[in-house]
Formats: C-alpha cells, structure tokens, sequence
C-alpha cells in the first residue's frame, strides 16, 4: 500500500503532527478493509445499462490544429473557468500550502522546457481561464500520475472492432461526506468534453478532455486505429520521474503529450504501436490500441524508458478480446482492486456473438469496474470513426474503486 500511495501518507505526516498522523494511517488502513470487504460482493453482470441516458452524453467541441496554439483552447476552456477554478481550490485544500506556493512561483518557469505545441496552448488555457500559470502546468501534470482505469479491446464475429474504457480518477483525493463520492472525482464529472482535433476542416481524430488538460488519455483516428492509456502502478512511478525532469535528469516526454504525438503522427496500426513502445517517458503506463483488421489489438505495458510486455490478440487461442485494468496482466491484481476478474466474466457472458457498444457499455456499467472514481465510459469504433462518451456515477452501495 505504502508503494502505490506511498507519497500521499508523507505529505500527510509532514503536515500533521504524530498523533494525528497515527490516527491517519488508523483511518486509512481501516477504510482499505472496508474496501476489500465490499470488493468480494459479486455484482450480476449488466444486461440493461445501454443504451445509457440521453442527457449522461457528454457534447463535443471542435480544435483547430491550423491555429496559433495559444488560440486553439480558449472557446473550448472560457465556458468551464469556473469549474477549473473550484477544482484547483480543492487541490490546494488537500496538499500543504508550501506546495501551492512552489508551484505558485517555480513552475511558470518550467514553460519554456515544454516543447510546442504544448506550452503555448497550456498559456492559452491560462490566459482564458484566469487561473495562476503554475496552477495550469499543475493541472496538466496531474493525470499523468493519478488515473485507474478499465480499457477493453473487442472484436466481433464478423471482425470488426470495437474499444472502450472507464476512466477513474480522484483516489485519496478528499471523500464528500454530502454526496458519498470522492471530491476530485465529483467535479471532474462537470468539466467532460469531446474534442474533434481538425485540420483544413477535417478531422484527424477525436479524443476526450476534462476541460483545460491539453494531454490525451482517450482517442480515435478515423479509419487507423483507438487509443486508451491505463495508469502502471511502479515504484519508478510518475512522481520520481516528473521530479526528475524538473531536475533536468530525465529527458522522457509527458505521456498525455506522446499520445497526442502519435495520433498525430502515426499512420497506421503498427506505427502507433511502434511510437508509443519506444519512447521514453516520465511515467510507466499501459497504452491499449486497436487496429482496423481481425486481431489487431495489443496492451503495451511500459516501464519508463521502453515496453517491457507486449500482449497482443492471439486468435490462434480463441482471444477475441483484451481487457486491461491497472496491473500487469501476468500477474494478479491487488486483492483489493480485482476490476480484471468479474470484467473478464462478464466480457465471456457477452460472447463474441454479442460483442459491440451495447456488450461493452453494460461491462463497464457494471460494479467493480463502475465505481465511485469512474467519471465517465467511452465507446470507440474504428470503422465508423465513432467516438460516444457518457458521465457516469455509481448509485449506492457502491466500492469506493
């Protein structure tokens, strides 16, 4: 426990003293049973989630790539300042205030090592929404660091294929006593768009944004292939390597950054796989990809610096899908956080037969993988070029992740 939130339990004893730092831990460690207890009630597999509400459908907004990038943010960005802002007030309450400050003071600094496009649209989301220029380079590293996901890859009897996820995000970030979710997670479910990146008015694919984070973490390139990053949980984590590049040691890229690179870029299949199993990053992840042929999907799970695993659909062994949480899929996941085994029962009850949105929005619809961190399900074909996101929220009971 100490290895996946190891910095979060320091921030805490630095800022309170001993005893209190004691009954922290007390709290936590008691919370963490109440999970594990709640995590082997066994939740029927969803035959009713889809289609999703209307009104859950979350509206998408148009970037145009041929602008200044300091331009391209701002229509999109203006409408949710205020919601940016109450989002980075409850940050602020929940890390010391010697943090804020330093990141108040250094980090406007750091703009310049960015590389363009990136530091200018980061000045332009500032610009738009008032908030502190460190504030908004704080905003953009949060998710490189923080997110737990489910991402599934499938395909169906005809070969086609289709890709979703859960997007989580919020964990040990603040619980709302009034609301019974987490804070982080509460206000990020207001700011959700899809944006349709353009050029010479047409599009070069389609991604989804909490409004005012530039990096990507969910995409489709029309006709070439789907995107999804899952958090690695690794001692050589996102942190290290952030305070690495802050100190000029490590020179990997930011991993929202590399995924906007390579739907930028890649052309193909096989060259997204190539972009994203080779370059180095700040931050161990998993990047799940489907092709637009039978069996191409493949789950990269990457150290910092290269793949280390690379886990492809093998029809040969009657795979027709692959799904991925926050764990190596050798291994078994933390007995706490078993999202793998009742989403893979659920995927086999769905059979290749029923295999498409409806299959894989009543999957990801479906407790544990539907939790009180998920903030919203995104459905992806490749063919059609569809991307279809929809908020999300877990009625009670529901596990805490």
């Amino acid at each position: 426990i100490r290895a996946r939130f190891g910095c979060s339990l320091q921030w805490r004893e630095q800022t309170f003293p001993h005893p209190r730092s004691i009954m922290l831990e007390k709290a936590f460690t008691f919370f963490l049973l109440v999970s594990a207890v709640f995590a082997q009630i066994e939740e029927p597999c969803r035959q009713d989630a889809y289609p999703p509400p209307e009104n859950s459908k979350i509206k998408t907004v148009v970037l145009n790539l041929d602008s200044a990038p300091e331009e391209r943010w701002p229509h999109i960005v203006g409408p949710y300042k205020e919601e940016m802002a109450d989002l980075i007030g409850v940050i602020k309450d929940l890390v010391p205030a010697k943090v804020i400050n330093f990141v108040d003071n250094y980090f406007p600094s750091i703009l310049t090592r960015l590389p363009e496009p990136y530091a200018g649209e980061i000045k332009g989301v500032a610009d738009a929404t008032g908030l502190n220029l460190g504030e908004a380079i704080l905003y953009n590293i949060f998710y490189e660091i923080f997110t737990a996901c489910t991402s599934i890859v499938g395909e169906d009897e005809s070969g086609k294929l289709y890709h979703a996820r859960n997007l989580d995000f919020g964990l040990l970030m603040g619980w709302d006593n009034k609301n019974n979710t987490w804070a982080i997670t509460e206000r990020l479910r207001r700011m959700m768009i899809n944006v349709e990146y353009q050029s010479n008015g047409k599009t070069v694919f389609k991604a989804v944004h909490f409004a005012g984070y530039i990096g990507i973490l969910t995409a489709v390139k029309p006709q070439t292939f789907t995107l999804t990053m899952n958090e690695r949980f690794a001692l050589d984590g996102g942190y290290v390597g952030i305070f690495e590049w802050l100190l000029g040691i490590s020179q990997g890229q930011w991993m929202g950054f590399l995924t906007r690179t390579t739907l930028l870029n890649a052309t193909d299949y096989q060259t997204a796989v190539d972009m994203l199993s080779k370059t180095e990053m700040l931050a161990p992840a998993y990047f799940i990809v489907g092709g637009t042929k039978s069996g191409e999907a493949t789950v990269i799970t990457r150290s910092r610096q290269k793949a280390i695993d690379t886990w492809k659909m093998d029809k040969s062994k009657g795979e027709w899908f692959l799904l991925e949480t926050n764990y190596d899929h050798w291994k078994k996941p933390l007995f706490i956080d078993d999202r793998r085994t009742p989403g893979n029962k659920c995927m086999n009850e769905v059979t290749q037969k029923g295999m498409g949105l409806k299959g894989l929005f009543n999957v990801l619809s479906t407790k544990p993988n539907l939790n009180k961190l998920t903030t919203y399900t995104a459905l992806m074909q490749v063919d059609a070029g569809s991307l279809d996101t929809y908020l999300q929220d877990c009625p009670d009971p529901c596990w805490p992740w």
